[in-house]
């Protein structure tokens, strides 16, 4: 009887060290989303960008991707960004989709311009560079190292 009392304490003592663990990554991995004002930029290619990925400056966490949705006049992807109250971006500020590695997350990667005027919430980011596939950049390459044209020589 003792060791069955032992055995449900230990049970205990783990699913509340377990618990303590859960809630310590979850606020320390700043996975929640971002409040503050919201953006929109338009790509054409989001490359597996998500809803609740990243807003990085510098690599800084500054925001998160809050909304996706095909612009149904351009068919370009309408995205909807939360931007920290704190950081108040330039109106020229530039967003591309960068990842994390060659195999990482996407994320959106904001570098800031000169102006003085500041984007208000509900602002559209003009200046935006769509994503770049592991197949689009070796294209490119290639292209460059054989400098060809992509057309064949007609006789």
């Amino acid at each position: 009887m003792r060791k069955q009392v032992m055995e449900s304490i230990m049970g205990a003592v783990v699913l509340l060290v377990a618990g303590y663990f859960l809630v310590f990554a979850y606020t320390s991995a700043q996975v929640r989303e971002v409040q503050g004002y919201h953006v929109r930029a338009n790509f054409l290619k989001v490359g597996g960008l998500r809803v609740g990925s990243d807003v990085r400056i510098s690599g800084i966490k500054v925001g998160s991707v809050i909304d996706q949705r095909l612009d149904q006049d351009t068919y370009e992807a309408a995205l909807t960004l939360s931007i920290r109250p704190d950081v108040r971006l330039p109106a020229d500020t530039v967003a591309s989709i960068a990842t994390q590695g060659l195999m990482g997350d996407k994320y959106i990667r904001l570098e800031p311009g000169t102006m003085q005027e500041r984007l208000k919430n509900g602002d559209v980011l003009k200046n935006t560079r769509d994503f770049k596939s592991l197949e689009d950049t070796v294209g490119e390459f290639i292209f460059l190292a054989t400098g060809s044209s992509g057309e064949e020589a007609k006789p």
